[in-house]
């Protein structure tokens, strides 16, 4: 990663990382950033399917670098790719150290979703 590195994608989710969201070593635990890229990639495959999505699998994850207590989570996300009745969302992972400091890529991975009805059963994606 360069200094000049970019997010890719849409701003999806912005939140705080705290004190009750840390493991024994003091850092965020991985899971909670996890489940904050799951909650912005949902989002993100919802609209483009105009319904229900669930997820089905995450590719690729990496963790680059440790969330720490005060450091603002920015979760980026894009429609990778689209099929018959899944999606992949490419999702980046970036902090503010301390709110307002320096902007650093922590973390990035592909999590594919699939597009369902009201009963749970898979059904196609609109087409664009």
């Amino acid at each position: 990663m360069t200094e000049t590195e970019e997010p890719h994608g849409e701003l999806a989710l912005r939140t705080l990382a705290m004190p009750a969201d840390v493991n024994v070593s003091g850092d965020i635990f991985g899971g909670w950033v996890l489940a904050q890229m799951d909650i912005a990639a949902g989002m993100a495959a919802g609209q483009r399917a105009q319904g229900r999505v669930a997820t089905i699998a995450v590719d690729a994850m990496k963790f680059i670098r440790p969330v720490r207590v005060g450091d603002v989570l920015c979760i980026y996300t894009h429609i990778a790719r689209v099929g018959t009745s899944s999606m992949g969302v490419a999702i980046e992972a970036w902090v503010l150290r301390d709110r307002i400091g320096a902007r650093e890529k922590v973390t990035e991975a592909v999590f594919t979703f699939v597009a369902i009805d009201e009963e749970g059963k898979t059904r196609p994606v609109p087409v664009e």
